[in-house]
């Protein structure tokens, strides 16, 4: 008899948490689709979108450059010593830069800006909406949504492209200086090898991965700051909640996003 009320118990803990995350997901789903829709309706606040562009982007090209930088050296490093097991150390340019412009770019760079930006979303909204900010914006007639969440969703979505090919420009240059000064490449070899092997769909897939890492970094840190608990306890769980919702998605996204470019 207490087997099986223990066996009960856990089952039960198990649906619940089930049921919660289901619950979880279609709130988040249907918070996106309500942003989406204030997209193409006015009014359009062009100068917070344009602060945004600032905020998001231009202020978060550091943080992405040296993880390119260092990630794109550390590449070139590994690949040479595992080819060299194999006598392929020839492949190292080309390599480089199909792993950089495909996965690494567009990953590594979504998860800087997850840590970086879904945080500071979630924190900003967060403290709105204990401060009762939110409120008064519904108030004077403007609509939240429209003023707080789709300048940052819609900058996040348009910048993170960006902010992923400079990454990959600057990650293959960090292949480069490893490959050429540690590595004994030619300059010019390892630099036509990598133009040749590169191909239009490599770069197109991840500045499109890039896109949908930006829109769901912005959107969780939107949703966790919008919906927030009182205190400063309910800010710093929304700001913790944002950055891990964000990074685990971006790793869902990115190996569906895989899937649907790279399966035939």
């Amino acid at each position: 008899m207490i087997l099986l009320h223990w066996i009960d118990n856990f089952l039960a803990s198990i649906g619940r948490s089930t049921m919660a995350l289901f619950a979880s997901i279609g709130r988040v789903v249907m918070f996106g689709a309500l942003a989406i829709s204030h997209l193409i309706r006015p009014p359009f606040y062009g100068r917070e979108f344009a602060a945004q562009v600032l905020q998001i982007g231009f202020y978060s090209l550091p943080v992405v450059g040296l993880t390119a930088l260092f990630t794109g050296g550390a590449l070139a490093l590994q690949i040479y010593s595992g080819g060299a097991r194999f006598s392929a150390e020839a492949v190292v340019p080309s390599v480089v830069a199909i792993a950089m412009v495909r996965e690494l770019g567009p990953v590594l760079g979504g998860l800087m800006v997850a840590g970086r930006v879904s945080s500071s979303i979630a924190a900003e909204l967060g403290t709105m909406r204990v401060t009762e900010q939110i409120d008064a914006l519904t108030t004077l007639s403007t609509n939240p949504m429209k003023y707080l969440v789709v300048p940052r969703i819609l900058a996040a979505t348009l910048t993170m492209p960006i902010l992923a090919f400079i990454g990959d420009i600057i990650g293959i240059m960090g292949g480069f200086l490893v490959g050429t000064n540690r590595l004994n490449f030619n300059s010019a070899t390892y630099i036509n090898n990598t133009v040749d092997f590169l191909e239009f769909g490599d770069v197109f897939s991840g500045l499109v991965k890039a896109a949908a890492f930006g829109f769901i970094v912005a959107l969780l840190g939107c949703y966790h700051g919008y919906h927030s608990g009182r205190g400063a306890q309910g800010v710093g769980r929304a700001t913790t909640n944002a950055v891990v919702s964000a990074s685990v998605l971006i790793l869902a996204a990115n190996y569906i996003l895989t899937e649907v470019f790279f399966t035939s």
